[in-house]
């Protein structure tokens, strides 16, 4: 036989063989009396008349589906979703956090240097870092932080603590995140010692992000940096999103707002040295913030769970 059959019978029978009895193509080649090439066509065939079709029975396929969707949607090197099952926002983050410490931990053989923003996100990142001896690795704060409260969830704090798993070098960005005078705030990134730190930041080969929402339920003025007024203010001028602190509009561009002056922080939305940008970030107020940020180009990994997924698919 030197060309393909139309005979069904042969098509399932030669598909049982190859995917249900385990045998090569050169052995049904061989049993049924073809070449080989015929076989492969045979098996193509069988595919192309839907006599053969493939389902992965397991639940992460769902997840694995709107991982390439968002990949394709929005250009990103790599999605990470994990399965929601309806867990509080908490216990969300801490996954993520979990699925996001994975991510990294596999590339410390190959970086030297890693970037820590500051929130809820990137707070549930370093607690599920493992303990591990990485003494090259060099650990930069993006943004500054100083305050009474909350003092967990800053950027220098959370430098720290990731520095002290991985027995790695630090530096520290000794300011405010957030400097309202502008004399101020000059004099500070002029000095050496804060000029350098947010060098290295924009250096780095690993950027860890969290992605808010500047105006509702934000993280921001939950610890103070962000008053009624401010949030207000933001809204008036159109910011929907904030990375490390800059607030951008729906078109992903950096509002003209006195706030984003006053910022002491690596925009990571600017930077094209930093290699990798990994952005944990989830729940429905955040739908148009990560949206605008993912169109922005500045997230090169989005770590999130299967509603947020879904919502970010279905809605835009």
């Amino acid at each position: 036989m030197g060309t393909i059959t139309n005979d069904t019978r042969l098509l399932v029978k030669v598909a049982k063989l190859y995917y249900f009895e385990g045998l090569t193509q050169a052995q049904i080649s061989k049993h049924i009396g073809v070449s080989r090439p015929i076989i492969s066509k045979m098996l193509t065939k069988a595919k192309e008349d839907g006599i053969i079709e493939f389902f992965i029975k397991d639940e992460s396929a769902l997840t694995v589906d709107l991982e390439l969707k968002l990949e394709k949607k929005y250009g990103l090197k790599e999605v990470i979703i994990s399965p929601g099952h309806d867990q509080e926002y908490s216990e969300t983050l801490k996954i993520l956090g979990q699925l996001a410490s994975v991510h990294v931990s596999k590339k410390l053989d190959d970086i030297h240097s890693i970037g820590i923003s500051w929130g809820k996100g990137v707070s549930n990142f370093v607690d599920a870092f493992p303990y591990q001896k990485s003494e090259s690795l060099h650990i930069v704060p993006l943004i500054g932080g100083m305050g009474r409260s909350h003092i967990d969830l800053h950027s220098n704090i959370l430098t720290l603590k990731f520095a002290q798993k991985l027995q790695a070098s630090a530096s520290y960005l000794y300011a405010p995140a957030m400097v309202r005078s502008t004399d101020v705030k000059q004099r500070l990134v002029e000095s050496p010692d804060i000029s350098g730190v947010l060098e290295e930041g924009r250096n780095v080969d690993i950027a860890i992000i969290g992605i808010g929402n500047p105006t509702v339920n934000s993280t921001m003025e939950e610890i103070g940096y962000l008053s009624d007024e401010d949030t207000a203010s933001l809204k008036d001028y159109g910011a929907v999103t904030d990375i490390n602190s800059y607030f951008l509009d729906k078109d992903g561009v950096l509002i003209n707002h006195p706030l984003n002056d006053s910022i002491i922080g690596v925009n990571v939305t600017l930077e094209n040295h930093i290699k990798e940008t990994v952005a944990i970030a989830c729940g429905d107020n955040k739908i148009e913030s990560m949206h605008v940020a993912l169109m922005n180009g500045a997230v090169d990994v989005l770590v999130t769970d299967d509603r947020t997924a879904q919502k970010l698919i279905d809605e835009y």
